[in-house]
């Protein structure tokens, strides 16, 4: 670089390189960067839909509960009725 002694040369080539070195490695970062903020940012949108569809499970289960009842119960007059036909009337 000083074009003279070569040996003068080297830490600047060396200097030169590890400047270089230095923006590649702070380009990766960047970019690893930016890839982990949108992994967190769809995280984030998975735990708010997941959160989303439990919410609507459990209400799907509280309305579903007293059908089952329903269907027993009408089961028990069914059985009621035809055994009071049975027993006569």
């Amino acid at each position: 670089m000083t074009g003279g002694d070569p040996e003068a040369d080297v830490p600047a080539a060396v200097a030169l390189e590890l400047e270089r070195l230095r923006g590649t490695v702070e380009a990766g970062f960047t970019r690893v960067d930016g890839a982990l903020a949108l992994l967190v940012q769809r995280n984030d949108q998975t735990d708010k839909q997941l959160d989303d569809h439990e919410a609507r499970i459990d209400a799907l289960e509280r309305t579903r509960w007293p059908l089952a009842s329903l269907t027993a119960l009408a089961a028990v007059a069914g059985a009621v009725l035809a055994a009071w036909q049975l027993a006569g009337h």
